[in-house]
């Protein structure tokens, strides 16, 4: 059957996988070998050309498998499936979702360019730009995600740096703010600026909505990037990444990643496999979780403001751009206690059920303080203009039952 004839959830269970290959294993093996051996000399020289990029494949040719630095059954089968979410070309799995941001600006930047990025971002996001890249030469500025595209552009050209423009790298929904960056926008900057000689990519980090409730992909991205860590792995028991689009940008970010020796083991793979089989079904629970939770911290009176995408204004520009690009609230929620670090220190310390730790997107409900956890590295004046203040939380809601949730809340909140 043509995989996109049907739903993603139902290809979870099969797709890129032949039973009789494994002696008729209903799941896919794991895999643990370094290396594969060749039928032929000539098919080792062919695979290796192809590899290393020495020439384009031939029509109907596959890249067969060498080395488990490069490919293996079980990064090429999970690499497959997780393509479909996205109705991407193709798709490299990486074994961190640094290590995934990482290899595609370093594989799409060089020396003198610059990076245009949206702001509040990732902690460890936020330091690569600002820090690493910068040793190397690669400029950046940020913008906000308030400003408009005129505003953008306007800024871009005012830098005097509008001819070094290489790449957008977004995050949207923004961690730990929930606000939303106009994906569409971002592809119109991008064109604004690219010429005939230089291609201006957009990367969008989607791992708050991903790959269920948002497909950057549809809305021009020519990147879209996850902590596979969150939501696509589940569990809080795997760390990687993946960045998905386009052969042509994949065959760059595969080649760099060979080299690099990032990619994913055989064994972060399986577990992904395994994972991606409940995808759909734990995120639609954790969303109409996180929904009930909002609602009771909204109507809290120690609860100053709540940030969460299914309590949006529907007055306001973020709500029309959320109900274009997005198909769900997500199960993310930022809100703000009254009171400062102190009194959030109180309310977290109280909390039962509750796991006071720092990822996102698990079947357990995590809640952590970005001002002084995630996003600790972010110098004071920047959290301040991003919103991340001392009274901020984050929570990441999981699939236990909501009312258990609120009643948990509730109590920690009663010893403010």
């Amino acid at each position: 059957m043509d995989p996109y004839k049907m739903s993603p959830e139902s290809l979870m269970m099969t797709h890129g996988y032949t039973p009789e290959w494994s002696e008729g294993a209903v799941k896919t093996p794991l895999f643990l070998t370094s290396t594969f051996v060749f039928k032929t000399a000539e098919e080792g020289k062919a695979f290796f050309e192809l590899a290393y990029g020495i020439r384009e494949k031939d029509e109907e040719e596959q890249l067969g498998l060498i080395y488990s630095r490069i490919n293996n059954p079980n990064l090429e089968i999970l690499e497959n499936r997780l393509c479909l979410w996205d109705k991407a070309e193709d798709c490299a799995v990486f074994e961190s979702g640094m290590s995934a941001i990482s290899t595609t600006l370093l594989e799409f930047l060089k020396p003198g360019d610059l990076l245009l990025f949206s702001s509040p971002t990732y902690g460890g996001t936020d330091h690569f730009i600002n820090h690493f890249l910068k040793k190397i030469g690669v400029e950046s500025l940020g913008f906000y995600p308030h400003q408009s595209k005129e505003e953008i552009i306007e800024l871009i050209e005012k830098s005097g740096k509008k001819e070094k423009l290489h790449h957008i790298y977004i995050e949207t929904p923004a961690n730990p703010t929930n606000d939303l960056i106009d994906i569409s926008m971002c592809r119109d900057i991008a064109d604004h600026f690219s010429t005939a000689e230089k291609k201006i990519r957009v990367t969008v980090d989607n791992t708050y909505m991903g790959p269920l409730w948002s497909n950057p992909l549809k809305y021009g991205a020519d990147l879209v990037i996850y902590s596979a860590t969150k939501y696509i792995g589940g569990h809080s028991d795997v760390i990687a990444g993946a960045v998905l689009g386009k052969s042509e940008e994949l065959k760059r970010v595969k080649t760099l990643r060979t080299f690099l020796g990032n990619m994913a083991s055989p064994h972060t793979c399986w577990l992904l496999l395994r994972s991606l089989e409940t995808l759909k079904v734990r995120m639609e629970q954790q969303a109409k979780n996180a929904l009930d939770v909002a609602l009771y911290l909204n109507n809290h009176d120690s609860i100053e403001e709540v940030s969460y995408l299914g309590l949006l204004d529907e007055a306001s520009s973020s709500y029309s751009l959320f109900k274009e690009q997005y198909t769900s609230g997500g199960a993310m929620i930022s809100f703000y206690i009254k009171g400062g670090e102190m009194e959030a220190f109180r309310f977290l310390n109280a909390l039962k059920l509750i796991k006071l730790a720092v990822s996102l997107g698990s079947t357990e409900s995590l809640i952590q303080h970005p001002a002084s956890m995630t996003h600790a590295g972010v110098c004071p004046e920047l959290k301040k203009q991003m919103g991340i203040k001392d009274n901020l939380i984050r929570l990441s809601v999981g699939v236990e039952n909501s009312k258990d949730l609120i009643e948990d809340i509730k109590q920690a909140l009663n010893t403010m």
